[in-house]
């Protein structure tokens, strides 16, 4: 085995491993002229420095409590989630934290991913797997073959790089508005296949999208603090193009207002990211038992069949949930998301029954179309 595809090839169980550098070697080893020691991995020290790897921390966030709290949810549940707020208000900060906050990656996620890192010839010299959850944030400019995947000989896009992981894209109105429909079947079905003369390919894409936007082309349609210069026809077109369809699949969307000066000149340290994720693998806990023997395990992937099955309301619940589709024109796959959220805070908080201030927070989780007025 090349010694550069060692570590890679040894994950594999039962194989023996004899890394060389050259043909040379490889002659040298047969003849018996050349001892070599076979290449030996400890996957579990592979994943231990996965743990220790993370230089980010929920912990350097001052403020926006509220909207640690809705990651939090998004985390728990494996929920897509937009953030709308001016600039500087720490949408890219917060986004790139919450890989942190995800639970480890089993060994199977991580054979998984990894598979799809070598095949795009993107895993570093030595390195056996891809053991920390990839976060992937392509620029806006990114084309729909760089996002989903394509070529003549097709390779896996942004969309399979971030299997197990986090998608983020920034400033989400400027990106092309054909790339981002092209996102709207592998959101739906996790896996994203490409058609070409010489071959068909699928490619799997169960990610977790996070997106950032202004709310206005100014930025400050919504900062108290700064006046926007937006007309009402402008702040509707810039956010017109995002399609309502693609909205519909993410579930949670939060408003990330400016944070306050004595926030940050606070000496008072945030929650730190290893304490959430405590928090948040009990409620993963939970799914992996009550998706037993599904294709999936995490409340985000629900079919209605399952919303049917697990995500029963009380009479305070329907209520709750019917004046928010009257009151904001909810679509039918809007009110199975709030379904899947108002689960997801029920297992955060233990309880086997969904109550109503669990649909209470759903529901300001889908204020999107309020916050843009």
């Amino acid at each position: 085995m090349p010694a550069a595809n060692a570590a890679e090839a040894a994950v594999v169980d039962g194989l023996e491993i004899i890394p060389v550098k050259t043909l040379v070697e490889a002659v040298g080893f047969y003849t018996s002229k050349l001892p070599i020691e076979s290449y030996r991995l400890n996957i579990a020290e592979v994943f231990a420095k996965a743990v220790t790897s993370h230089e980010l921390d929920f912990a350097d966030v001052k403020g926006q409590e509220h909207v640690k709290r809705a990651l939090t949810v998004a985390a728990a549940g494996d929920h897509n989630a937009i953030m709308i707020g001016p600039p500087g208000s720490g949408k890219t900060m917060l986004a790139q934290r919450i890989p942190t906050i995800l639970p480890l990656l089993s060994l199977e996620e991580s054979l998984e991913t990894t598979k799809i890192y070598s095949v795009a010839g993107l895993l570093r010299d030595g390195q056996a797997l891809i053991a920390a959850r990839p976060f992937r944030a392509p620029h806006h400019t990114v084309s729909d073959a760089g996002l989903v995947g394509g070529g003549s000989f097709p390779r896996p896009g942004e969309v399979s790089l971030s299997h197990h992981g986090v998608l983020f894209l920034d400033e989400l109105p400027e990106f092309d508005r054909h790339t981002l429909e092209v996102l709207r079947q592998p959101l739906e079905d996790g896996w994203v296949t490409i058609s070409r003369a010489k071959a068909n390919i699928s490619y799997p894409s169960q990610i977790m999208l996070i997106c950032a936007l202004n709310p206005c082309p100014c930025g400050y349609h919504t900062d108290p603090r700064r006046e926007c210069h937006c007309t009402p026809n402008q702040i509707q077109r810039y956010v017109g193009r995002i399609s309502g369809p693609l909205l519909d699949r993410i579930d949670i969307h939060v408003d990330v207002p400016p944070v306050e000066f004595q926030e940050l000149a606070s000496d008072r340290a945030g929650e730190p990211s290893e304490k959430i994720r405590q928090r948040i693998i009990p409620a993963r806990a939970i799914q992996v038992e009550r998706f037993r023997g599904e294709r999936f395990f995490t409340n985000a992937r629900m079919d209605m069949r399952h919303v049917r099955k697990h995500c029963m309301l009380d009479g305070d619940g329907q209520m709750l949930v019917r004046q928010a589709m009257e009151s904001l024109g909810l679509s039918a796959r809007a009110y199975g998301k709030i379904l899947k959220v108002s689960r997801t805070i029920a297992d955060l908080e233990g309880c086997e029954n969904i109550q109503s201030q669990h649909v209470s927070e759903a529901v300001n989780y889908r204020t999107l179309e309020r916050t843009l007025e």
